[in-house]
Order: structure tokens, then sequence, then C-alpha cells
């Protein structure tokens, strides 16, 4: 059972809209943008990629820099653009892909996703899509599609390489002590 099942089993046509701006280098971003066009495809579903300046990102996390106030700044900016997106289309709802992430705060996305749909007036589809995360990460080993370590983001990217040095430093003295 996919996120594509679930939402078509309840009458519900799911459309992509790619905004990432956060997504860093650019070839981060290609990975992600080409996996997703690639899984929208397969799922005869509408796929949209909707320009990415990061300015817009970096411009949020100065004023943010630290998590987890700027990972919330990132999460509005990202659902405001999707949902504005959907309002203009005339879409019924909106949601986000976040919510299919066992790495991210579930509750936090889902508050913002409810302000911006108040804000917007359009609903926002809550689902908790964390069910099929294993799934959907075992069907991309299946597709052979690599899958990201880390959100996207440059400070994401850096936090994980720190962790990753602690580690590694932290076993070696283990070893060697």
């Amino acid at each position: 059972m996919s996120v594509f099942h679930e939402t078509r089993k309840k009458n519900i046509r799911a459309i992509g809209f790619f905004y990432n701006p956060n997504i860093h280098p650019s070839n981060e971003f290609k990975k992600r943008e080409t996996y997703t066009k690639y899984l929208f495809k397969k799922e005869k579903s509408l796929f949209i990629r909707h320009r990415s300046p990061a300015e817009e990102f970096f411009l949020i996390t100065s004023i943010f820099p630290e998590a987890p106030a700027r990972c919330e700044a990132c999460w509005m900016l990202r659902l405001r653009k999707t949902a504005e997106f959907a309002k203009k289309k005339r879409f019924n709802a909106f949601t986000t892909t976040l919510l299919a992430s066992p790495y991210q705060n579930h509750e936090k996305i889902k508050a913002i996703g409810e302000y911006l749909a108040k804000e917007q007036e359009i609903d926002f589809y809550y689902r908790d899509f964390r069910v099929f995360f294993k799934e959907a990460h075992a069907q991309a080993r299946r597709d052979g599609v690599y899958c990201q370590n880390y959100c996207g983001c440059v400070f994401s990217m850096i936090e994980r390489e720190e962790e990753k040095n602690k580690k590694a430093a932290g076993h070696r003295s283990q070893v060697t002590g």
C-alpha cells in the first residue's frame, strides 16, 4: 500500500507540487526532483515544479538560524507556497510529503498546515503518512533510487556530518582507550 493507493481509495487525485528552495547542493536537488517526477509519472499523476530560488530559504534562515525554529520557518515557507498554489488553481485541499517522514516534527507540521488552511481559506488534508515510510523506502531501493540521509538543507547536511564525525571520534577513542 502506498500514499497514492491510499488517496485513490478515498477518491483523491494527488498532484505533485515540487517547491524546495531548501535543498542543497544542486545535485541533491536534481536527484530529488528527478525521483519525484519519476514517481508521479509512474502513478499517472501530474507533477509541477515551481521555481525554487534559494534566496527565499536563506532569507528565512537568516532570521531563524538555529533548529528547530529554522526548520519550522522552512516548513512554513514551503507549505505556504503550496497552499497558495492550491488555492490559485482551485484545488480542494493541500498536503505535504513531510507528513510521511518519521524524522520531522509531525505535530508542528500539522499545526502549520492547519494554520495555513485558515489563512488561505483552503482545506489542509491531514493524514499520518508515516505508515507508508518503510514501504516507500523499500520501493525506492527496488527502483534503484538513492535515499537521502538529511532533510535537504545545507544546515542539516553540516549537522549530519558533524554528528558522523563525533560518532567516529567516539568510536576511535573507545578502540584506542
